[in-house]
């Protein structure tokens, strides 16, 4: 089955524009700060020292030590959220897909589309039917063309 996404930004609001960026910059945020203590083991291990001086001004071992345990624990939650929600959204989907077996009649489905009911028969026949969209994603026209 082929699902296709027609690309239309211009379409959608300016709320959820600005939530898709506001997540968009947080989930940057979050990859930054859990690869923060990465990039400074490696630059360490590349010889800057400085970072020694950072350890022994913040505890010193004890002290990392604490920080990979909170590490550890935030990791665990982390995982743990991110598996209650792949069984959730798997609850859900399993709950949904019983009511999308609505049948739809083709009168409901031109005055959707706002399309006739002979043209529906008709491009049932069809192989190919090419539709066109106005700029607010509206169908204004749908033509035939033979393979």
């Amino acid at each position: 089955m082929k699902q296709y996404i027609i690309n239309v930004p211009h379409l959608q609001s300016v709320s959820k524009r600005l939530s898709s960026f506001a997540l968009t910059v947080l989930c940057w945020v979050m990859w930054g700060y859990l690869l923060y203590p990465i990039i400074t083991v490696i630059n360490w291990l590349r010889g800057d020292y400085d970072v020694i001086n950072e350890m022994r001004w913040f505890g010193g071992y004890k002290s990392l030590l604490e920080l990979l345990q909170i590490y550890g624990v935030t990791l665990i939650i982390l995982g743990a959220v991110w598996i209650v929600w792949i069984l959730m959204r798997k609850l859900r989907r399993q709950r949904i897909l019983p009511a999308a077996k609505k049948i739809v009649t083709d009168n409901e489905i031109s005055e959707f589309y706002h399309v006739d009911v002979a043209q529906i028969h008709q491009f049932r026949e069809q192989q190919n039917v090419t539709v066109f969209f106005d700029g607010d994603g509206k169908i204004i026209d749908l033509k035939t063309s033979s393979c």
